[in-house]
């Protein structure tokens, strides 16, 4: 008895595969930012497979990362862990989503944030002054590139650091969102607290929590039109969403040719 695929699976198996290998730098590029975000540069491998496909990281990474010496190499500490570790630093890569808004629309940016500062009400300041306090008060200004850990934990500049740092986390996500386990995950390398969900409350221009306290799931609210489709749609989701569509035709429409 001979078993095998249909014309019609070979046909999407060989899209994907095309679909991965057009990717393959899109995404090596994504888990060198992760691990250029990372505290000590180094993340345990299993975390990046147990992620994966929040960021669209194919199966077999941890065997194609070996193509890559220049940019990883694997460490195994002696308890058996396995950690991938940042070979080279590129300063092209650590320039964040919110860094590359601002250059386009810096009002915008700015108006995306608020972190209250208390300040006497009869502060006569000059045009320049006012200009800064507002920057203050708005756009984070700490780079998720820069050293977290090294922030003190509960001061204005840590907690821009924090936003920042999730604001660039979501933007590397295939869909620009991520449940609380997710983010839970890496939450020792991007130097994160337990107070996560009741900061990024305090943001609601630019996140958008959905579910409750114990299990939620942010969303970068730009990258969503207001009958929540993604705006710009990763070629991986594109097929993702094929794929779904063809879950739920009929065999006799997929025998048709529908496509």
């Amino acid at each position: 008895m001979w078993f095998g695929f249909t014309d019609f699976m070979e046909e999407l198996l060989q899209e994907e595969r095309s679909i991965m290998e057009s990717i393959e730098k899109d995404r090596i590029s994504k888990v060198r930012k992760l691990l250029m975000m990372s505290a000590n540069k180094r993340i345990r491998l299993s975390k990046i497979h147990h992620t994966r496909l929040l960021f669209g990281i194919p199966e077999d990474f941890r065997d194609r990362v070996a193509k890559y010496p220049n940019y990883f190499r694997t460490v195994v500490e002696d308890d058996g862990t396995r950690f991938l570790e940042l070979v080279n630093w590129d300063p092209s890569l650590a320039v964040s989503a919110l860094e590359r808004e601002f250059m386009i629309d810096e009002d915008r940016v700015k108006k995306a944030f608020k972190f209250p500062i208390k300040h006497g009400k009869s502060l006569d300041l000059d045009e320049i002054d006012a200009r800064k306090l507002n920057l203050l008060n708005t756009l984070p200004l700490v780079s998720p590139y820069s050293d977290g850990s090294e922030l003190d934990l509960w001061t204005l500049e840590a907690e821009k650091y924090r936003v920042g740092v999730i604001h660039e986390f979501l933007s590397l996500t295939l869909e620009q969102r991520a449940y609380i386990h997710h983010i839970v995950e890496f939450k020792e390398e991007l130097s994160l607290t337990k107070h996560t969900y009741q900061m990024l409350q305090k943001q609601p221009r630019t996140f958008y929590l959905a579910g409750t306290e114990m299990n939620w799931v942010v969303f970068l609210r730009d990258a969503y039109r207001e009958d929540g489709e993604l705006i710009k749609k990763d070629p991986q989701v594109v097929f993702n969403e094929k794929l779904y569509k063809y879950a739920q035709m009929k065999e006799m429409e997929l025998n048709s040719g529908v496509r």
